[in-house]
């Protein structure tokens, strides 16, 4: 086992543009290359560890990029053509969390991608700024496809929040995750009957509980919970507050300053530290107070720490004073203008599984019922722009399900009946739903027609099968001109590795 605080903070590797060309309409565009492959990651002190990774990296390489340029992604399936320990055939779907890309492009779960096959996806990036991540969806294993490391960031920035929020060195991402390890170093695999896996071992960027060394100044942390059914619930040893500024569809209207959140599976939460108040030399530790229905070991209520270090000078300090601050009043957004009078519809969904080894549904529907119909079986059908309120009620019992609706940002409107909790108040596109809880969520459906995905992001329950579709703007037989298997399917890839 690692020890806490023995690794190194490491910054998981930027990618750049393989090329770039100009849109028929003037739109920037950036080309990048992503090849999935098998590599040995140094996790553990002395023993490697076999991950599936992008470009052989966990967490893959992060895309950064301006509001507006366009992006298209050659994501290469060089992964063996079973899983080297589980057997399963590798067959993977790349998903763009976070961003309103049209439907076949979005790594819906049964548009895969087999080995020795490459697909091309379009992300148009005209959202407000955001913390994204790319991730494997492909249908029924992307529980394991994720934990064995298919997972990195993507960046947008605009104009308001390079304004507002620390950048460049100050702007820091943490990919959180849990896992556990087999005596001779490989990623061990345990869903406990489809409920969940948790690890022994926190991982921040792929390194067991690092030790960052931070300046006394204000920091951005972007955080994001990567793992695949735990749940977290950060705070500071000090007992300080922490200043959530944006959630995972962009900055919220205002700071909300906490002592401790909870954060599911893919949720993210932007976060500014002020190391200022502390003296150099003193260690800040990130610990996690945790959850109901988490499995906790000894170390699991660590995540990270800090370590403060002098500035390297005065001068360097007073570079971004404009940065180096919490601010108030952040920035508006469509969706947080939405009300309850605005829908012109209410849904209400259930999550739930009916007794142990059954299949996790949403209204009692499961994606093999998705699958039966040829995929016209959808649970919702608004129209294009249309605004509705949804309800998820969880009455399952021991399990917390984060639900994560695809295409769109939402508003949370009430959780258990009342308001929601001050660090969500921001566009959200995944709701933990926790154990007996009911919220309302109001949405506006767009800006593509077509299909589109909701589903628990405890990923053993998405592949069990408790994953649904709607329908945006189109009749059950319309024809589908953005099909999410057949308007852009993989190529045979020919080049190899």
């Amino acid at each position: 086992m690692p020890r806490p605080y023995a690794a190194a903070f490491y910054r998981p590797a930027p990618l750049r543009p393989a090329s770039t060309s100009v849109d028929a309409d003037g739109a920037t565009v950036n080309h990048y290359r992503i090849t999935m492959r098998q590599a040995d990651a140094q996790i553990l002190p002395r023993k490697k560890t076999s991950i599936l990774g992008y470009n052989g990296l966990f967490p893959g390489p992060t895309i950064e990029l301006e509001q507006g340029t366009r992006a298209v992604v050659k994501v290469r399936n060089q992964l063996p053509k079973n899983h080297p320990k589980l057997g399963y055939l590798m067959a993977t779907s790349t998903h763009l969390h976070g961003s309103a890309t049209l439907p076949e492009y979005d790594g819906y779960a049964s548009d895969v991608t087999p080995a020795g096959f490459y697909k091309d996806y379009h992300y148009p990036n005209f959202q407000p700024a955001r913390t994204l991540w790319y991730h494997d969806h492909g249908v029924h294993f992307t529980a394991q496809n994720v934990y064995s490391g298919l997972a990195g960031l993507y960046l947008m920035h605009d104009p308001v929040e390079r304004e507002l929020l620390p950048q460049g060195a100050f702007d820091v991402p943490l990919v959180i995750s849990d896992a556990m390890f087999a005596s001779d170093g490989s990623l061990g695999y345990d869903d406990r009957d489809r409920s969940g896996l948790w690890g022994d071992v926190i991982l921040v960027n792929g390194r067991p509980w690092p030790v960052m060394k931070v300046q006394p100044r204000v920091y951005r942390f972007r955080i994001l919970n990567a793992s695949i059914s735990r749940s977290y619930r950060p705070t500071l040893s000090t007992g300080d507050a922490v200043h959530i500024v944006a959630t995972d569809g962009g900055l919220m209207p205002a700071t909300q300053s906490v002592r401790n959140w909870r954060h599911g599976p893919a949720e993210r939460y932007e976060v500014l530290i002020d190391f200022s108040k502390y003296r150099p030399g003193q260690r800040i530790e990130l610990r996690n107070l945790s959850n109901p229905n988490n499995r906790d070991y000894d170390h699991t209520n660590k995540i990270m720490a800090f370590d403060v270090v002098a500035p390297p000078s005065e001068s360097a300090m007073k570079l971004d004073p404009k940065w180096n601050q919490i601010p108030g009043t952040l920035a508006g957004s469509e969706v947080m203008q939405l009300t309850r009078g605005d829908a012109e519809e209410k849904r209400s969904f259930r999550v739930q599984r009916a007794d142990v080894g059954k299949p996790w549904t949403i209204n009692e529907v499961t994606w093999e019922d998705v699958i039966a119909s040829n995929f016209k079986l959808a649970s919702a059908d608004p129209r294009l722009g249309a605004v509705e309120v949804w309800e998820f009620e969880n009455k399952s019992g021991g399990w917390f399900h984060p639900m994560h609706i695809h295409l769109v940002d939402f508003k949370i409107l009430s959780r258990n009946g009342k308001a929601p909790f001050p660090y969500e108040r921001g566009p959200k596109d995944v709701v933990y739903v926790g154990e007996g809880e009911k919220v309302e969520l109001a949405m506006k459906f767009g800006p593509h027609k077509g299909r589109y995905m909701v589903h628990c992001h405890n990923l053993p329950h998405e592949d069990h099968s408790m994953m649904i579709q709607f329908r945006v703007g189109l009749g059950e037989d319309d024809p589908d001109e953005h099909d999410p298997i057949s308007a852009a399917p993989c190529q045979p890839d020919p080049d190899t590795d």
